[in-house]
């Protein structure tokens, strides 16, 4: 008993790679036994491979017995030892899937996907853009970085965290940030001073763009004054914490029910919202766009930034246009074919 007592905490000791290597030599060599004591029994090596692997394994179709004293002496080895081995290597698989959920929950996993949105910096925002990006596409990978120590939204299979300072390249190298579609950067809250908050998010733009200057970035900045200081780090876009908030609840004072339809737009959850359109070769002028859309379901509503093209409908298109339009997902999926 003492010693089958030390073989098995040596063998819990050991590594993976070094019981998986011990079970196939195991397997192989009781093969080999089994066939040397009754040949005629299995008929070939495979066979006696077979049944071995069905013996240790419990299941017992029956279809290969031993008939001599020795094979059968041999069977009641491979039960006490084969059961224990296997006991054994059921017991390292749990463990290791324990081991890649704890540390899938303490963000100490590298995520290997690819086309997938980092969000940096983890806040009440953060969430409700995760819920956002979501609704609109259910099976979308996101990474969330953030210098805490627990996963935000374990539950969400398809969200990893990864833990560390976001401005450090070894957290961003562990999100797959050079892989990543998109980069959203979110002020960190924690910070007391706005001037700071910004300042760290420049720093992290700055490695995100150095790093994957192909990942469209977007930055939630504190204070406006500070935009011209992340035009030098190729930021893609801008977001001001407060800026919007104050301009809906200034224009539902000022117009009521306005900030409920601007409040539909900002959220992919009620159906129509704003896409980009390719350009069609039979539109030459904004009017022709326009109509053309409109029979089809859809409104337009501007060419890059400029909202006025419906006062100057009459003018070319642009080679350089970029147009969006207001619809709702079918519309705009027709339309993008």
């Amino acid at each position: 008993m003492h010693f089958i007592r030390l073989i098995s905490s040596r063998l819990m000791r050991m590594s993976r790679l070094s019981i998986a290597a011990i079970i196939v030599m195991v397997v192989l060599s009781s093969a080999t036994i089994s066939y040397a004591l009754e040949p005629d029994t299995f008929g070939s090596w495979f066979n006696a491979m077979y049944w071995v692997l069905t013996t240790m394994a419990t299941v017992g179709y029956g279809d290969f017995s031993p008939a001599t004293v020795a094979g059968k002496a041999w069977t009641m080895l491979l039960y006490i030892f084969g059961i224990g081995m296997l006991s054994l290597v059921i017991g390292k698989i749990i463990d290791a899937i324990a081991l890649i959920q704890k540390r899938r929950g303490v963000g100490k996993l590298n995520y290997s996907g690819s086309n997938h949105i980092v969000i940096i910096n983890w806040s009440k925002k953060a969430q409700t853009a995760v819920e956002e990006i979501l609704s609109y596409k259910p099976k979308c990978e996101i990474v969330i970085v953030d210098e805490s120590s627990r996963h935000p939204l374990e539950h969400l299979p398809t969200v990893h965290f990864v833990s560390g300072d976001p401005a450090e390249d070894e957290v961003l190298a562990k999100a797959g940030i050079e892989r990543a579609k998109s980069a959203i950067i979110f002020s960190d809250i924690r910070i007391d001073e706005s001037a700071l908050i910004d300042g760290k998010s420049l720093l992290i733009a700055s490695s995100v763009e150095r790093i994957a200057p192909q990942v469209h970035t977007t930055v939630e900045i504190v204070q406006e004054k500070h935009i011209r200081n992340f035009h030098h780090v190729q930021v893609n876009e801008f977001v001001l914490s407060h800026d919007a908030i104050s301009r809906l609840a200034v224009r539902s004072a000022l117009h009521e029910g306005n900030s409920e339809v601007l409040r539909q737009l900002l959220s992919r959850q009620y159906g129509d919202d704003i896409y980009e359109v390719p350009v069609n070769r039979a539109w030459r002028t904004y009017a022709d766009a326009f109509r053309g859309l409109l029979e089809q379901g859809a409104t337009l509503i501007s060419d890059r930034g400029d909202l006025s093209i419906n006062r100057k409908l009459s003018e070319n298109i642009p080679s350089d246009a970029r147009l969006y339009i207001i619809c709702d997902a079918d519309t705009y999926q027709r339309l993008a074919k």
